[in-house]
C-alpha cells in the first residue's frame, strides 16, 4: 500500500527515460485558484528527494504566483514609482530613472525577475563599461561609462532587488553575487597657494571678490553658495549658516535642503570675509540674497558661477580646474595649516571625519611629515 504523502512533501516518480522526477505545489494562481505545479529531476530517488525538500522550502519563501508576473522592466518601474521616487531627492530619483530607462531596461529588461542571475548583472556591468555612453560626441572620446557610474547603477539595482526579496518575489538578491568595478582614483587638483592671489585679483576686477573669497575660506558647494541669504551671515559671531541649496528641477532653479543632515551646518569665517560680505550687502541693501545676480537681481545660477570661475582661470593664465576643486583647495590648505580633520570635516558637511581623512590623505600626510620633523628636532635635544 502506497504511503500517504504528508502536506508539502511533493510527489516522486520514476520516468520512462530512467530519471526520477519530483513534483510539488509552488503556489496557487490568484486568478483561477488552480495549483502551480513545478518539478525537479535527478538520477536517483534520494537525489530528487533532497532537491524536492529544497524546492519546497524555497517555494514557501517566495510568492511564486506573484513572482511570475514580473520581468526586470516591470519590477524596476514598480519599485521606482512606489519605493524610490517618493522617498529620495529629486536629483537622485532622476538619476535612477535615467539609469533604468537608458541603461538597464534595454539590456536585461525582458528577463523574468525570478530568472535574473548574478551573471546577467555581471554582463550588464561589463557592457556598460565598454559601450554604455549614449551621446555620439562622448562615445568618440570614451565609449564606456565610468566605473563610478556603473557602481551607482549597481547600488540602485541592489536596493530595488532587496525590496523584491522583502516582497517574496525572489529568494535572494543576485547583486550579492557580483564583482563591482573598482573606483578609479583620480588625482585631486587644487588652486596652488601662489595662484590664489592672482585668481582673486581677477575676481575683484569682475566685481565678485566676496563670493569667491568666501568660497576659498569655507569650501561650500556651489549650490549652497548661491542659495546664501543676508540673514545667513552672523556678523557678530563671524559665521555663515548653510541650511539650503539651489538645485535644478525641470530646467528651473529650486531651493531645497542640503543632501544630508550633516550638510546643514554653521561655518566660522575670518573677519576679512565678514567685512567683504558686509560691503557686498551695502551695494544692494534691500536684496535678500547675499550674492544676487547683477542681471536678474535673483539668485545666481550655479552654472553662471562655474562659468565665471573658468573665465578667471583663463584670464589669470592658470591651469583649468573645476569649481568644485576650490572646495578641495580650502580643505587642503586648512589641513596643511594645522586645522584638525574633525573640524575640517564639520565645515565641509561630510558625514564623518573618516571620509575626510581618506579624501585628503595627501594633505594629512604632509602634516604628518612636518610633525615627524618637529619630533625629530625635539628628540635631538634629548640625546
Amino acid at each position: 500500500m502506497a504511503k500517504k504523502r504528508a502536506s508539502g512533501e511533493g510527489n516522486i516518480r520514476k520516468r520512462k527515460d530512467g530519471r526520477w522526477e519530483g513534483r510539488y505545489t509552488a503556489g496557487h494562481d490568484p486568478r483561477t485558484g488552480k495549483r502551480i505545479i513545478k518539478n525537479v529531476l535527478g538520477k536517483t530517488q534520494a537525489e530528487v528527494r533532497e532537491k524536492l525538500k529544497t524546492a519546497i522550502a524555497e517555494a514557501e519563501q517566495v510568492d511564486v504566483a506573484r513572482a511570475g508576473e514580473y520581468t526586470v522592466t516591470v519590477w524596476l518601474k514598480t519599485w521606482y514609482e512606489l519605493y524610490s521616487k517618493p522617498n529620495v531627492r529629486y536629483s537622485t530619483a532622476e538619476y535612477y530613472r535615467r539609469s533604468i530607462e537608458q541603461h538597464v531596461i534595454p539590456r536585461i529588461g525582458n528577463i523574468k525577475l525570478s530568472r535574473l542571475t548574478g551573471r546577467d548583472l555581471q554582463k550588464l556591468y561589463r557592457d556598460l563599461q565598454e559601450n554604455g555612453r549614449l551621446r555620439e560626441a562622448q562615445k568618440e572620446k570614451r565609449p564606456g561609462l565610468s566605473n563610478a557610474t556603473v557602481r551607482g547603477i549597481h547600488m540602485m539595482l541592489h536596493n530595488a532587488l532587496d525590496r523584491a526579496v522583502k516582497e517574496r518575489l525572489i529568494l535572494r538578491n543576485p547583486t550579492e553575487d557580483c564583482i563591482i568595478p573598482k573606483l578609479e582614483k583620480q588625482e585631486m587638483k587644487i588652486l596652488n597657494p601662489e595662484d590664489i592671489k592672482v585668481y582673486l585679483k581677477v575676481a575683484e576686477k569682475h566685481g565678485v571678490l566676496p563670493m569667491f573669497y568666501l568660497e576659498l575660506v569655507s569650501g561650500v558647494r556651489k549650490g549652497e553658495l548661491t542659495a546664501l541669504r543676508w540673514d545667513d551671515l552672523d556678523v557678530e559671531r563671524k559665521t555663515i549658516s548653510v541650511s539650503k541649496q539651489v538645485s535644478m528641477r525641470d530646467g528651473k532653479m529650486v531651493i531645497s535642503r542640503p543632501k544630508t543632515e550633516t550638510s546643514v551646518r554653521s561655518i566660522s569665517i575670518p573677519q576679512e570675509a565678514v567685512d567683504l560680505l558686509v560691503q557686498e550687502h551695502e551695494k544692494h541693501p534691500d536684496n535678500l540674497y547675499l550674492f544676487p545676480s547683477p542681471r536678474t537681481g535673483e539668485m545666481y545660477h550655479p552654472d553662471s558661477v562655474v562659468n565665471l570661475h573658468k573665465r578667471f582661470l583663463k584670464e589669470a593664465g592658470l591651469e583649468p580646474i573645476r569649481f568644485h576643486d576650490l572646495r578641495h583647495t580650502f580643505a587642503t590648505m586648512a589641513l596643511q595649516n594645522g586645522v584638525d580633520v574633525k573640524t575640517v570635516s564639520t565645515m565641509l558637511g561630510h558625514y564623518d571625519a573618516g571620509f575626510t581623512l581618506r579624501t585628503y590623505t595627501h594633505a594629512t600626510r604632509a602634516a604628518q611629515e612636518e610633525a615627524a620633523q618637529k619630533m625629530g628636532a625635539f628628540m635631538e635635544q634629548m640625546v
